[in-house]
């Protein structure tokens, strides 16, 4: 755990990306993010900053979007994962650091995989599908920080279009890290470290909104999954040395 103002400028800067990622995709921040601020302040304070982070950034994103969702379609996503929240809560509350960057990198790390494989599976389609997903979407968002991967997974096999995806993506993550951030409470950063982090959401929400259909698709995807996946492969190896 690194401290002072090297710390809180990455800080600043990893909230930054991932922010920018969430703005553009509809998902992504934490992802980037959660591996980074869980070497920087601690895996339990690195998640509850990326569940703030990500509420944010997508309630800002969805003040363009709203219109576009159908929240009677969310309903069995939403409420699945938030009876999920509180027992990602409570493991983790119970696990020790070393062991909880051990599980958030292999978390993050197979769930790069799963995504970049495209998985499709008929128990993830319909309603049954989406309570799967939200599910464990909610658990490994109160946990390790990352619900993305479930909802992109059940959004392959629902067959959602790209168009469809960002204003739904955007509203699930509004609602699951406002469920996570109830069920744990705020992330304890210094006044500068808010500041720090404030600064990275707003910046985000800014230049994320900006490239959202500029950059391509295939590209963003490609940047986001692999900085995870780097970000996901370092954590592991900083949870296992520290067992």
């Amino acid at each position: 755990m690194t401290s002072g103002w090297v710390a809180e400028l990455a800080l600043g800067g990893v909230v930054l990306l991932g922010s920018t990622v969430q703005r553009m995709a509809g998902m992504g921040l934490a992802l980037v993010a959660v591996p980074v601020l869980a070497l920087l302040i601690g895996p339990g304070e690195g998640v509850a900053l990326a569940n703030c982070a990500s509420g944010v950034i997508s309630l800002l994103g969805l003040a363009g979007n709203w219109r576009e969702v159908r929240p009677r379609a969310m309903v069995p996503l939403v409420l699945a994962a938030g009876g999920t929240v509180p027992a990602g809560v409570w493991v983790a509350e119970r696990l020790p650091g070393p062991v909880l960057l051990v599980g958030i990198g292999l978390v993050v790390t197979l769930a790069v995989v799963v995504v970049l494989a495209g998985a499709r599976a008929a128990a993830l389609r319909g309603t049954g599908g989406a309570v799967v997903a939200g599910a464990a979407s909610g658990f490994m968002n109160s946990s390790a920080g990352v619900g993305g991967p479930a909802l992109s997974l059940y959004a392959v096999n629902a067959g959602w279009t790209v168009r469809e995806f960002l204003p739904k993506a955007l509203f699930y993550g509004f609602v699951v890290n406002v469920f996570s951030v109830a069920a744990k409470g705020l992330p304890h950063l210094s006044r500068t470290g808010w500041s720090s982090a404030g600064a990275g959401i707003a910046a985000g929400a800014v230049i994320g909104a900006a490239l959202a259909g500029r950059v391509p698709e295939h590209w963003a995807r490609r940047a986001v999954l692999g900085i995870a996946l780097a970000g996901g492969l370092s954590t592991l190896t900083k949870g296992a040395v520290g067992l």
